[in-house]
């Protein structure tokens, strides 16, 4: 099977039409997800991007797919746990329609116990997974072990107390799977793709400003950019000047050649993560910066995380860093991702705010986002409405 990575980008786009059913702002793995399926609805549809396809957090390195810890149980992590489980379904199928690898593998994950006190914590886990992750017959664990569920990976020094093995969690190559739904996309009928191609501002009548003047009237447009969704929302809103309803998060992470064996388990502690990947690549990754001076450099922050991933995972001690990234991230006011109608503009459906989860829950998050656009209701989690954001903004103003 071929690897999207390996795909060469088309060269040249259509022009702009004047109208379209559903306008789609944003190309990364929110926009795109929304794309493909509404082509597969038939729903006339252009995605423009300011930049590229997957130029913003979506062209990261690590693309760990994590699900919520598996205690009490609620309508949120219901959700996760369903989509979590879904993609791999949804995947496969694109990399059939495509013939390419999104590098995706349910691999699990170890999390080193490095205190004794977590010991009882992961224990509690361990049974709480047994009543809730389970679906269809399909079940998943949460083992507490006193030692790696691998050889030569983890060091067991860094479990003290011991190790906790997710089985149910798994990870794909970011790039790789942007590049999968962008060749899907390339052979969709309803849809056209334009980059650089960003929106200055969305109007109560259905018509779209672009950043060179241009205007576009659309039916419906889903803002799916980023954090650059937040700004254009708040504006749409009418919202005064400075308020925001979510902010760009800035990440680190570094790429390593280390020649691993693709099968081994995500590692995570204490916000690192480790990512081995099909190629035999390793991503280290990420921090979580709020305020920062250059959103697209690296620095010592990412050299910390570099040396930590070396201590826990001897056999990187001597890898050799090939790629350092840094991207921003959509963080919303309330956590959650970010999806639903406009309240005070009925063409206009919002549908961002991932942070570390779009990728896992963006399939999910995309067939709600249209339910809206087909005048259905949304089957989501009431703290990610849209709704529920502007009353989480509320409250704080």
């Amino acid at each position: 099977m071929l690897q999207a990575d390996s795909l060469p980008r088309q060269t040249g786009q259509s022009p702009l039409p004047s109208s379209t059913s559903l306008l789609i702002i944003g190309g990364g793995i929110m926009g795109l997800w929304a794309a493909v399926k509404a082509g597969r609805l038939g729903i006339d549809t252009v995605l423009v991007d300011a930049d590229t396809i997957g130029s913003g957090a979506s062209g990261g390195l690590l693309g760990a797919l994590m699900p919520h810890m598996p205690d009490r149980w609620s309508d949120k992590k219901q959700f996760q746990f369903d989509a979590l489980l879904s993609l791999e379904t949804e995947i496969a199928a694109l990399e059939a329609e495509t013939g390419l690898s999104a590098g995706y593998r349910r691999c699990g994950r170890v999390i080193p116990l490095p205190k004794p006190h977590l010991r009882p914590i992961a224990e509690r886990h361990q049974r709480d997974a047994l009543l809730n992750w389970d679906q269809g017959g399909r079940t998943f664990h949460w083992h507490v072990l006193d030692a790696p569920p691998v050889d030569r990976w983890v060091d067991i020094a860094a479990g003290e107390a011991g190790f906790a093995h997710d089985t149910f969690a798994a990870r794909v190559s970011p790039r790789a799977f942007v590049a999968v739904l962008e060749q899907s996309l390339r052979e969709a009928k309803h849809v056209r793709v334009l980059e650089k191609c960003g929106v200055a501002t969305l109007d109560r009548d259905g018509v779209a400003t672009l950043e060179d003047g241009q205007r576009l009237r659309f039916g419906h447009a889903v803002v799916s950019a980023g954090h650059h969704s937040f700004p254009l929302l708040t504006n749409t809103l009418g919202l005064s000047q400075g308020a925001k309803l979510g902010q760009p998060v800035k990440g680190q992470a570094a790429l390593l050649q280390a020649n691993v064996d693709p099968s081994m388990p995500v590692v995570f502690l204490n916000g690192l993560y480790v990512v081995p990947h099909e190629d035999g690549t390793v991503a280290i990754g990420s921090t979580s910066e709020e305020d920062f001076d250059d959103a697209l450099t690296t620095d010592e922050k990412l050299d910390v995380l570099i040396a930590k991933a070396r201590q826990i995972v001897p056999s990187l001690a001597s890898a050799v860093v090939v790629e350092r990234w840094a991207g921003l991230r959509p963080k919303a006011i309330g956590r959650d991702p970010m999806v639903g109608l406009h309240p005070d503009h009925p063409r206009v459906v919002a549908l961002t705010g991932g942070f570390k989860v779009s990728f896992g829950l963006a399939h999910r998050l995309a067939d709600a986002a249209l339910d809206v656009v087909l005048g259905k209701p949304m089957d989501v989690p009431t703290n990610f409405t849209l709704a529920d954001h502007i009353r989480v903004f509320n409250a704080k103003m």
